[in-house]
């Protein structure tokens, strides 16, 4: 069962979250905050594996409060549900170490996807944004991304996306963890990225080719 923490300033939308998280088997609310000074202090005590925060929480901007979050607690995955628009602050706070963005206009099954995505390690962002991520805004053609990429480092790199350790992946294709550290140190180099956010990002973008 994943632990969810709720960090929204709306009082009906945590009371309705809490009725769809503890209606399922599959989830279970461990608290809902208002403000980012409950956040923290309910962080001392609650454990949760997710935490939904809404970009607007009071007192601490979204983003201020999501790096500080992964530096305190950098175990717990974030995924913002925000009445934000995507395209205004998905790409920062996937950057600042969010696991995935979903906007509050997307339906609950998506919301519940993007929650079991992200517990298991893995990053959620819309096809949306994935097809905005693979397109060149200067010229708005398609980022050809992969073409200078090798069969197996294509393989590594979807296993990656799927949200899987260097351990499991070098189970899976017959490799030592070793060799894929060194395929992602490739890869990152080849698609011109200094970080695994940025890397999953244009992983996704590879669903689109």
């Amino acid at each position: 069962m994943i632990k969810v923490l709720v960090a929204d300033n709306h009082p009906i939308v945590r009371a309705g979250l809490k009725a769809v998280l503890n209606d399922s088997s599959d989830f279970e609310e461990v608290g809902s905050v208002s403000t980012t000074t409950e956040l923290f202090n309910e962080l001392k005590n609650a454990s949760p594996d997710v935490i939904l925060l809404e970009m607007d929480i009071p007192e601490v901007n979204g983003i201020t409060a999501l790096r500080k979050l992964k530096k305190d607690y950098p175990d717990i995955k974030v995924l913002i549900y925000s009445t934000q628009a995507e395209d205004v602050y998905a790409l920062s706070t996937l950057r600042a170490g969010a696991a995935g963005y979903v906007s509050k206009a997307a339906s609950l099954d998506t919301l519940k996807n993007a929650i079991n995505k992200v517990a298991e390690g893995g990053m959620f962002i819309t096809n949306e944004l994935a097809q905005r991520l693979a397109f060149d805004e200067s010229t708005n053609k398609p980022r050809r991304f992969f073409r200078k990429l090798s069969t197996r480092e294509v393989e590594v790199l979807k296993l990656l996306a799927s949200g899987k350790r260097n351990k499991h992946v070098a189970e899976e294709l017959g490799l030592n963890e070793k060799t894929v550290s060194t395929y992602k140190a490739r890869l990152m180099r080849k698609l011109n990225v200094d970080n695994m956010v940025d890397m999953l990002q244009q992983a996704k973008a590879l669903e689109l080719y």
